[in-house]
């Protein structure tokens, strides 16, 4: 059974950086799949950050491409994600998450397409 533990997550002040951590268990590497870091404030929907397939195809939402990036250390079985500049917008619930036996998403930043997840970590940005 794969599991998603989320880390990294805390206080930042705006203008500040911050890398979350996803660390996967049981994640079969050598099939396909998709991983990805959605978000969620209170009182509003889920949204995709940025997601990545195994075969290498990084998606990021066109709002925060110029200020997250999304890697995966193979080796290490994780996925981060670093946030620079961080805004007060930033602050919510930061969620990994998973897709397993999918060569191709053709909307890969709809969380929708996702079934597996971590419990989340809290980013908030404030000064």
């Amino acid at each position: 059974q794969v599991r998603l533990v989320e880390s990294g997550g805390g206080s930042v002040q705006p203008g500040g950086s911050l890398t979350l951590t996803c660390t996967t268990e049981n994640l079969p590497v050598r099939n396909t799949y998709y991983l990805g870091w959605f978000r969620q404030a209170p009182g509003t929907g889920r949204e995709a950050v940025a997601t990545m397939s195994s075969t290498g195809t990084i998606t990021y939402a066109e709002s925060l491409k110029d200020r997250f990036t999304i890697s995966q250390n193979i080796a290490k079985l994780t996925l981060s994600l670093r946030m620079d500049n961080a805004k007060a917008d930033d602050t919510a619930m930061y969620y990994c998450a998973a897709k397993l036996r999918e060569w191709y998403m053709p909307t890969p930043l709809n969380p929708r397409n996702f079934d597996i997840w971590g419990q989340g970590t809290q980013v908030t940005v404030s000064s």
